[in-house]
């Protein structure tokens, strides 16, 4: 497989980071035995940066991969949208 990169992937990255550093902070809280409301909140925040990576990439996938229009850009395609 030849390597993968488009203009979006250090976003994609950031926002990984970001998610990572609130699950962080969620495992902290259940430790501290911080109140519920406060821990969901965060998982939120979890919850909402994984899928604007996921929709960012994807969208990604779609505009520069798609665009091809060849058979295994379709079949990737297929392939993506079961995580949508």
């Amino acid at each position: 497989m030849t390597p993968h990169k488009h203009s979006t992937h250090p976003q994609i990255i950031a926002r990984l980071k970001r998610a990572h550093g609130h699950l962080a902070k969620v495992i902290a809280m259940l430790d501290d035995q911080e109140p519920c409301p406060d821990i969901a909140q965060q998982l939120f925040a979890v919850e909402k940066a994984i899928t604007n990576a996921k929709r960012t990439l994807i969208h990604d996938h779609v505009d520069h991969c798609l665009a091809s229009g060849d058979a295994d850009s379709v079949d990737a395609f297929k392939t993506i949208t079961k995580y949508l």
